[in-house]
């Protein structure tokens, strides 16, 4: 993969790229309809396909925030159509990385040393390179070691790059008024929060403490005095990226093991430290050669406030669900429902957080669940092409729930799919022997 000698830094560099992409994709669109006029059949495949490829290709040299706005689209396996999931989830682990001269530039601007003057092996190529970092091999006193490089410019243009992306999503999404301001502000500051590395180095630290007690999970330790702003150095963990160990005949009962400590993990933090890792895609774990889980990277920590979790889980209780009282109590606390809410309004969005919350919440009403099963997946894909279809909810405000939605309910999002691609069976209440 060719390297990068030079990344846009300024508004009006990334604004122009972006630009750029915006009228390939009104070709696009030209195109399509012309054939659309000729063939009333012609089907949106090419034109996604299209699209996907060229808004990709836009965001993979700008890297920083929009590119990791499309990383969590692509975790959104039944929102959008399948060829933007499949090129988005490429900015999960393989976009272009910066070359060595600018590397060694990067380094000395954030640690005001030569990556060789604080190593005794740096190696030059990049390893793995993502949205807002790249990572590179290293080594210091025998210690094989991890350094993750931020990509220059990513964290002073968060606020610009969620402006020129803001309108795609507001059309995506369906969002109405100014209130959809509040979602883009948790972007933006959650976004802040994952550029600045000695924080990811003090959650991590935290977290993985807290969360030693899970077996068959293991984290590396992270190195304070090799590390900045914008420098992290860890230990150098050797494994298979969980992505790609779903793509070989692996073992079922080490896929069962490995889901079992992914779901422990995952229960833990919510329920005991009340935070979690909130990005939970494939490039962020390992499978050690010992067939334990390893967990890579805590930029992305959500705190749950208690306002939130409390309403939010006492939905996540069948019979909670099926009381119309206390369910209907509940979707007003969650800001589901409003009391602006036109009559139509309210039993639209009801019957809709009914249905899904029965499918959604279906694992915790189970002591042993089954991701794999096929039926569960058959559901979810189902409503979200009925609802996607549906014109009536095109015509009602998208800005539904509490801004704390859209990093839990990735979380879930994310952890239900990695178990899925385990095909894992896990115990669902095995989590709280660790509680105490």
């Amino acid at each position: 993969m060719k390297s990068l000698d030079t990344i846009p830094t300024g508004k009006i560099e990334r604004a122009g790229k972006l630009v750029k992409t915006g009228v390939k994709i009104g070709g696009n669109y030209v195109k399509y309809y012309g054939k659309k006029l000729v063939d009333s059949e012609t089907s949106k495949d090419t034109l996604d396909q299209n699209n996907a490829e060229d808004i990709y290709d836009g965001l993979k040299s700008l890297k920083g925030s929009a590119l990791k706005v499309a990383q969590m689209l692509s975790m959104e396996k039944n929102l959008l159509p399948r060829a933007y999931v499949e090129k988005f989830s490429l900015s999960q682990f393989s976009v272009p990385p910066l070359s060595a001269p600018l590397v060694r530039k990067t380094f000395n601007k954030y640690l005001g040393e030569y990556p060789e003057d604080v190593f005794d092996e740096f190696e030059k190529e990049a390893v793995n390179a993502a949205s807002i970092g790249q990572v590179h091999r290293a080594e210091k006193n025998g210690k094989k070691l991890a350094v993750k490089i931020q990509y220059p410019g990513v964290a002073e243009s968060i606020s610009s790059d969620l402006a020129l992306v803001k309108p795609v999503a507001v059309k995506m999404f369906n969002l109405k008024g100014k209130d959809s301001d509040k979602y883009f502000k948790e972007i933006e500051h959650k976004l802040v929060e994952e550029t600045n590395y000695i924080l990811e180095l003090e959650q991590s630290h935290e977290i993985t403490t807290e969360c030693s007690i899970i077996p068959n999970i293991k984290f590396p330790r992270y190195y304070r005095e090799l590390s900045s702003q914008r420098i992290l150095t860890m230990d150098w963990m050797e494994g298979t990226h969980l992505g790609e160990f779903t793509q070989t005949d692996f073992d079922e009962k080490l896929a069962h093991n490995l889901g079992q400590a992914l779901w422990d993990f995952y229960m833990f933090q919510i329920h005991k430290l009340r935070k979690v890792h909130a990005d939970p895609h494939p490039g962020n774990f390992l499978v050690s050669p010992r067939g334990e889980l390893i967990a890579i990277d805590f930029g992305c920590i959500k705190e749950i406030p208690e306002e939130f979790y409390v309403p939010y889980f006492e939905l996540a209780k069948e019979e909670n669900i099926n009381n119309d009282k206390v369910f209907m109590e509940k979707l007003y606390e969650l800001e589901i429902l409003t009391h602006t809410d036109s009559e139509e309004e309210l039993q639209f969005f009801k019957a809709l957080f009914k249905e899904m919350l029965t499918i959604f919440t279906s694992p915790f009403h189970k002591e042993t669940f089954d991701f794999g099963d096929k039926d569960f997946w058959s559901n979810i894909a189902n409503l979200s092409e009925r609802y996607s279809k549906d014109e009536q909810i095109r015509k009602m405000n998208g800005n539904r729930g509490s801004k704390h939605f859209l990093y839990i309910n990735r979380t879930f999002f994310g952890l239900y799919n990695l178990l899925h691609d385990l095909k894992a069976k896990v115990e669902v209440n095995q989590f709280k022997r660790y509680m105490d």
